[in-house]
Formats: C-alpha cells, sequence, structure tokens
C-alpha cells in the first residue's frame, strides 16, 4: 500500500512539473499569428488557412492530458516543428500511464493544477463539477473553424444544465461523404492465416468461429519461433472490458449503442446484459475456457501487456475495436508477420443473422471531448492553436504528412504513397521522430478539405488496397471484398431516424449523482468484478446465477429509466417529435 501511495505522489510531482511548462514561448517577442475564418457546411467543410504572409516569430507552447493510453513523439518531431511554424503554437501532448483514467483525472482535480488542454474520457463530468474546464461557448464565436466544425444543434446536445458547453468533440465529424475502407470499431479479429489454412470458410456464427480457433490450434499449436499460440484474447483491464461485456449486443445484431439496446420501432430501451444471448455467449466462453482455448492469463494482464501478445503475432482471434490495437498491429506488420494480421468478422450469435458493427454515422447527439482548462495562460491562444489544427494544410500535414517525403501528388490531384512510404507510416521511430497528428484533437474523417482525397491514407481507396500485403489482398479477394469495411454489413444510421445514437455518449457522463448514475456505476463494477469469474467458473449455472444477483441488486431499472428518458430527450431535440408515453 506504501508503495502505490508513494508511486502515486510521484506521478501527481511529474504532472506538476510538466504543468508548469504551461504557456512557455520560445521566443520573447510578442507578435502573435493572425486568426483564421471559415464557413461550413455539413455537406462540404470550407476553412481558410493561418496568415502566413510573415512568419511567426514566436511559437507559443500548450501542454495536453489525454485519459487514454497513447504514443508520445519525440520534442523535435518534424511536422510538429513544421505545423509550429505554420501556426505559431504546438502542444506537448502526454498520456495515460501506470494508472487507471479515474485515478489519474482525480489525482489532477485534487492538486488544482491542470494542462492547458485535457480529455478526460468518462470523468468528463468530474472535470466539469471542479470547475476546471473553460466554458467553450463563450469563445468559440471568435474561432469559427471551432464553432463550424459541429451544427448547431450538435452543439446544443453538449449544453450542460449551468447553461454552458465545455468540450469540444474531436472525433467522427464527416467532411462530405465516408471513405471508410477500414472497420475502426469493434468486430471479432481474425488472423489472416486462420482464415487461409481453412481455405477461406464462410465464418457468420460463434460456434463456427470458435470450431475454427480450435481445429486451428490443434494443427497449429506454437509459431514459428516456438512460443505458443493464444487462439482467443480477451482485454478486461479498467474500462477496456468492454471487449469482454458487450459483445452480445452485436451479436444480437445491434449496433453500438454501449450500454442500451434499442428499439427503433418503439423507442424502447432493453438491457444486453440479461438477454438470452448473453447466457448463450458466456457460456461458451466458459466451455472455450476450459478446453484451453482463451488465454489463462486474460484475468490479470494489464493494457500494455495485452498489446504486446497482440503485437508479437501470437493471438489468433479477440474482442476489440480497431483503433485501440492499430499500434500492434502496425508492430506485426514492421516485424514481416504479414499472415498475422487481423480481418474483422461480423459474428452473430446464430448464422444468417444481419450484423451492425459498421454503422456509417455521424451522430446527432454528442458528448465529451477536448477541454480547455483553468489553468491555461493564454486561453484565447489555446482556442487559436485548435482553430489552426482544422485548416486545409494543416489537416494534410497531420494526417498525410509532408508532400515528397510521405506522399505524392499525381497529375489529377491524387494523393498516393511509395511501398517505403506505407512502410516509414508504421514504424514506430519514424512515427515518433517524423510524424505528428495532434490525433486527440479535432479533425474530419471522410474526404480531405481539398474535396479530392480522402482524410486518411488508409481511408483512400486505391491507395489502401495498394497498401495491403499480399497476404491480406488474398484474404479479401476471397470473400469478394477490397476493403475491411466489405468483410461487413454495410449499414447507414441516420441521425433523423436514430437521433439517440450512441447512447454510451450519454451513459458516459452520468455520475453517482443520480439513481440511474449510481446503479451504471454499481453495474460496472459487478460486472467486472463476476464476468471473468464466469468465464473460468467450473460450474457455469451457478456462477451466472450468483452474477444475475448480484447485478439485479444493482438496480438496473433506475439506469434503464434515465436511458428512456434520454432517449426521449434526443429525439424531440433533433426532431421536434414528442415521442415520450402519456402517464
Amino acid at each position: 500500500m506504501k508503495k502505490r501511495v508513494f508511486a502515486m505522489l510521484l506521478c501527481v510531482v511529474m504532472m506538476l512539473s510538466l504543468l508548469s511548462a504551461c504557456g512557455k514561448n520560445d521566443s520573447k517577442d510578442d507578435k502573435e499569428t493572425a486568426s483564421t475564418s471559415s464557413e461550413s457546411t455539413k455537406n462540404e467543410t470550407t476553412t481558410s488557412e493561418p496568415d502566413s504572409s510573415t512568419s511567426p516569430k514566436e511559437i507559443k507552447e500548450f501542454t495536453a492530458f489525454f485519459g487514454v493510453e497513447g504514443a508520445e513523439v519525440n520534442d523535435d518531431n518534424e511536422i510538429k516543428q513544421i505545423i509550429a511554424d505554420k501556426i505559431g503554437a504546438k502542444c506537448k501532448e502526454t498520456w495515460l500511464t501506470g494508472q487507471t483514467q479515474e485515478e489519474a483525472i482525480g489525482m489532477l482535480i485534487a492538486s488544482g493544477e491542470y494542462p492547458d488542454f485535457i480529455d478526460g474520457g468518462d470523468s468528463v463530468s468530474q472535470l466539469i463539477d471542479a470547475g476546471a474546464l473553460v466554458p467553450v461557448d463563450e469563445y468559440f464565436d471568435k474561432y469559427p473553424n471551432i464553432k463550424n466544425f459541429w451544427s448547431d444543434t450538435q452543439w446544443e446536445s453538449l449544453r450542460q444544465p449551468d447553461g454552458h458547453i465545455y468540450t469540444i468533440p474531436q472525433f467522427n465529424n464527416i467532411n462530405v461523404k465516408l471513405m471508410d475502407t477500414q472497420q475502426n470499431g469493434e468486430a471479432f479479429w481474425i488472423q489472416s492465416r486462420v482464415l487461409k489454412w481453412a481455405n477461406y470458410p464462410k465464418i457468420e456464427s460463434l460456434d463456427q468461429l470458435f470450431k475454427l480457433l480450435g481445429d486451428y490450434y490443434a494443427a497449429n499449436p506454437t509459431m514459428a519461433d516456438g512460443a505458443s499460440v493464444i487462439p482467443f484474447e480477451i482485454l478486461t483491464y479498467d474500462w477496456y472490458y468492454f471487449c469482454l461485456e458487450n459483445p452480445p449486443q452485436f451479436l444480437d445484431g445491434y449496433p453500438n449503442n454501449g450500454s442500451v439496446l434499442v428499439n427503433e420501432d418503439t423507442y424502447e430501451v432493453m438491457d444486453y446484459n440479461t438477454t438470452d444471448t448473453a447466457v448463450r455467449y458466456f457460456k461458451k466462453l466458459n466451455e472455450e475456457y476450459k478446453k484451453g482455448i482463451i488465454d489463462p492469463e486474460f484475468m490479470t494482464m494489464n493494457h500494455d501487456q495485452f498489446m504486446e501478445k497482440v503485437s508479437s503475432g501470437r493471438v489468433l482471434c479477440m474482442v476489440e475495436q480497431y483503433w485501440d490495437f492499430r499500434t500492434a498491429e502496425d508492430s506485426i506488420k514492421s516485424q514481416g508477420l504479414n499472415d498475422c494480421t487481423y480481418i474483422p468478422l461480423g459474428i452473430t450469435i446464430d448464422e444468417g443473422m444481419p450484423e451492425q458493427y459498421f454503422t456509417a454515422n455521424e451522430s446527432a447527439a454528442l458528448s465529451g471531448g477536448l477541454g480547455i482548462t483553468t489553468s491555461c495562460k493564454d486561453i484565447e491562444g489555446a482556442f487559436q492553436f485548435v482553430n489552426d489544427l482544422l485548416s486545409p494544410e494543416i489537416t494534410t500535414l497531420r494526417s498525410w504528412g509532408v508532400e515528397g517525403v510521405d506522399y505524392n501528388v499525381g497529375d489529377d490531384g491524387l494523393y498516393s504513397r511509395t511501398q517505403e512510404m506505407r512502410d516509414n507510416a508504421v514504424n514506430s521511430d519514424y512515427k515518433a521522430s517524423h510524424l505528428c497528428t495532434y490525433s486527440y484533437f479535432p479533425n474530419y474523417v471522410g474526404m480531405n478539405l481539398d474535396g479530392k482525397n480522402a482524410a486518411t491514407p488508409d481511408t483512400q481507396p486505391s491507395e489502401f488496397y495498394e497498401g495491403l500485403t499480399t497476404e491480406v489482398q488474398e484474404c479479401l479477394s476471397a470473400y469478394g471484398a477490397k476493403t475491411y469495411v466489405e468483410m461487413l454489413d454495410n449499414n447507414v444510421i441516420d441521425p433523423m431516424v436514430e437521433p439517440w445514437y450512441p447512447m454510451w455518449s450519454f451513459s458516459n457522463t452520468l455520475t453517482t449523482d443520480t439513481p440511474g448514475g449510481l446503479a451504471w456505476t454499481k453495474m460496472g463494477e459487478t460486472k467486472h468484478q463476476y464476468l471473468p469469474q464466469v468465464v473460468i467458473a467450473e460450474d457455469f449455472d451457478t456462477a451466472w446465477s450468483e452474477y444475475m444477483e448480484a447485478y439485479k441488486a444493482c438496480k438496473p431499472e433506475n439506469f434503464l429509466a434515465e436511458m428512456q428518458d434520454e432517449l426521449y430527450r434526443r429525439v424531440k431535440l433533433v426532431t421536434g417529435k414528442d415521442v415520450k408515453p402519456a402517464k
């Protein structure tokens, strides 16, 4: 216990030493960069560049902390410096290390000192309650690239009870149209070598998947270097335990609302934790654990250890969201383990069912995001920094890199890369020293602001396919696909038809101040405690009954009631319709 307290105090000291650098400049000259202006529509976004008629003489330095694990870039990162030279500012980004998100944010709140920027993830409500964040709505009219990033309705969905907006959601803002080639979200991910070994079979159901994994493992129990293969891995560490607890919603053919199922015809919210499919899924995991198919260390490993196992190429299959293990797959590619890269499967509880793992949508109701803190000594400079990061030239630098170094431009204006450029893009040393995406600052998906290219290299159709390894091209072709998205059902969620989607954007903001929020917290704690035990139990039925008894004691009905009210609110906010039944 003493060691844990000392470690936490040491982390506080390190954070405070970082925060002491807030607002530092590289020079003493007072000249600031000019502001940018833009006009935008949801069909096509138009922004303008920072005024660079004269080179900025001052480089402002900001700090940021993000409550997720991530890779820091070098202090002398080349693109980071190019951006700084163009807009007159840069940011030192730090990520979650050795703590849970709740611990890290709690320590910052206790200290009362914050970096200039922060994304507290699920702890954003605590930051707002602590008075740690600056009201965005008091400033964003001066910064059109920020103001026009979301529609008025979307901004309104972020307004808190005190009348203010405190965060800028960074992700899934679609410019013009989606260009997705990769499933960035959740799926059952399986290595291409497993599918090739079985002559590319059609795998739809849970039973079919685990039979394939068992057969392959029996024939190929080790890697070429003698290391043992892990047929199925489960990440249960901290908030990443969604990899264990949420598959029942997908297995029943629902999209990722993250906390409830929604009947779009009746507007009813439902609990996926207690469905027949949930029972069947966890019973299947229990059976496969007893067969030795599931990693026996799944309960005890942390996120870093999970990533190490995936990076080794040993893990044949897992439920995960691609954005989380992408760096591990980059490592696999760098090692030349090309047949160990992953293909998404849209597994359902029974074969022949529609699935909704991939959903093309832009949420009508938003939550969370990037905040500027009250510790920031240059609030307007911080807003200007975000505003400038959304200009056309800078978004291209962040997403594509430097022309002639990271990509080429054809006579038709389309971007492409050589194989060397593609190899560089997945090399960890190159990424740390050269590439700077500012990934947790706002950016667009879909099309580049030039209106010709995709927002990122991996969503550029021609570039994407040419950049695939031979093994992956062969695998996709065997299933009649040219992209990872084509391996899944293509679902479009209309925000005017399902304006509640995704409901996790509300449940993530709940606190224990309400009966529903208290129930939600207890439900999470109970699932985190009991579900791993259910998987390894000698007697599944007894373990499941004990879990259900503990789960019902959390009063999930209180949580579901608040989720139901929020669904009604979102429908009325976006569509103007009152669908709440009369009492």
